[in-house]
C-alpha cells in the first residue's frame, strides 16, 4: 500500500487526537515499520488495518466511520493536490466516470506498482449513477467517503446506498448514488 494513505491516516489522526497521542498510539501499536513511512514508500496493507484498529480504539469511533471519515480527508487531500483532475469535470458524476479510464491511468504513470481498485460507473439514467467498486482490501466504507467529500466538492445533494454485488469477478460493492434536488419554493 503506498505511503501516501499511510501519511494522510496520520495526518488526520493529529487532527482528531493530537500529535502526542498519535505517537503513543503507533508507538502501542508495535508495527513492523515502527510507524515511520513516506509518502512515496510502499507499506504492507496489514499495518494499516493495524493503524486503523489503534485509531479507532483511541478515538472511540468505529473503523467504519473512521474509513469513511479517512475517505472525505483524502478528497480533500486530493482536490488540493491534483485540482486539474476536477477541473475538467462539470459535476460529480462525471467525475465518477472518469476515476478508471483518466484518474488512475494518471495514477499508473506516478506509481506505477499502484494496487489500485477497479471502479465502474454507469449512469442509469441522468439523476442516477451505479458505481462498482471492485477490490479485495475490502476498504468501500473509505469508498463512500470519497464519493461524499466529491458531493460536497461539486456542491451536490444525493442519497447513497451500498449493497454487496460479489460474483464470479471477485468482491464488488455496487453504490447507487441518486441525485436530490433541493425542494422548489411555492411564491
Amino acid at each position: 500500500m503506498k505511503g501516501m494513505i499511510f501519511t494522510r491516516l496520520i495526518e488526520m489522526a493529529d487532527t482528531m487526537l493530537g500529535p502526542d497521542r498519535v505517537k503513543m498510539v503507533i508507538a502501542e501499536a508495535c508495527l513492523p515499520s515502527g510507524g515511520a513511512y513516506t509518502a512515496v514508500g510502499n507499506y504492507p496493507h496489514s499495518e494499516a488495518v493495524t493503524l486503523l484498529d489503534a485509531f479507532s480504539a483511541a478515538s472511540c469511533m468505529p473503523v467504519r466511520d473512521l474509513l469513511g471519515r479517512f475517505g472525505e480527508h483524502m478528497l480533500e487531500y486530493l482536490h488540493r493536490r491534483y485540482t486539474a483532475f476536477f477541473e475538467k469535470c462539470p459535476d460529480a458524476f462525471s467525475f465518477f466516470e472518469s476515476i478508471d479510464s483518466y484518474v488512475h491511468v494518471e495514477v499508473r504513470k506516478l506509481y506505477f506498482d499502484a494496487e489500485l481498485p477497479r471502479l465502474v460507473a454507469a449512469r442509469d439514467s441522468p439523476g442516477r449513477l451505479r458505481f462498482d467498486y471492485h477490490s479485495s482490501r475490502h476498504l468501500e466504507d473509505f469508498a463512500a467517503g470519497l464519493i461524499r467529500g466529491t458531493l460536497r466538492l461539486f456542491l451536490e445533494n444525493a442519497n447513497v446506498t451500498q449493497t454487496d454485488a460479489s460474483g464470479e469477478y471477485g468482491p464488488c460493492i455496487r453504490f447507487i448514488i441518486e441525485k436530490q434536488h433541493p425542494p422548489s419554493h411555492v411564491l
